[in-house]
């Protein structure tokens, strides 16, 4: 299964496209697409479809996945970089690829086992992950293999659809062992 990962965003938008089979997870490919500040918006959303889109017609993925915004920053940041997720998700919807999202935190958590890990932290993960020799050059295109990777392990292995113990132990019966424990008169 191919992968291709994006981190958005207006200046910098990172991408990284990944293979997997089992257990075993390698990339394929991995940048990000700058654009410059001067530049004026549609310019750079047209840089980054076409790469984009380039990406996608040289390595066919199976799967896209994108992070979503991360509102922490002003709302005029929010905005640009919804219009980079936007023309993002565009590339893949356009060439029929199933695309999902994730939040930071989810990326992080999956990547690295934590919510409220470093970039740095995401990126050592991820180098050791896929087993690279370089460390990526920007963070944007560490954090764009990191989305693929996350996606790759959310559809390898789903989620439990078990909202509790109960409604595990009524669906598989056959997995509990009871035991008898004996009272005690401390246990009365």
């Amino acid at each position: 299964m191919i992968i291709l990962g994006v981190d958005p965003g207006t200046l910098v938008t990172g991408y990284g496209v990944i293979e997997g089979t089992g257990r075993s997870i390698r990339v394929r490919t991995y940048d990000v697409v700058r654009n410059r500040g001067t530049s004026p918006l549609p310019e750079r959303l047209k840089m980054i479809y076409q790469t984009l889109e380039d990406i996608i017609n040289r390595y066919h993925p199976d799967e896209f996945a994108i992070e979503t915004a991360f509102y922490g920053k002003n709302a005029q940041s929010a905005l640009k970089i919804g219009h980079a997720r936007g023309i993002s998700i565009l590339s893949a919807v356009l060439q029929d690829i199933p695309t999902t999202e994730y939040s930071p935190r989810e990326v992080k958590k999956a990547v690295v086992g934590n919510g409220t890990a470093s970039k740095e932290q995401v990126q050592f993960m991820v180098k050791t992950l896929l087993r690279m020799k370089e460390t990526p050059k920007f963070f944007d295109a560490t954090d764009a293999l990191a989305v693929a990777i996350c996606h790759y392990h959310r559809i390898t292995a789903p989620r439990a659809k078990f909202s509790d113990w109960k409604t595990y132990v009524e669906s598989h019966p056959e997995r509990v062992v009871t035991q008898s424990i004996p009272r005690t008169r401390r246990s009365l």
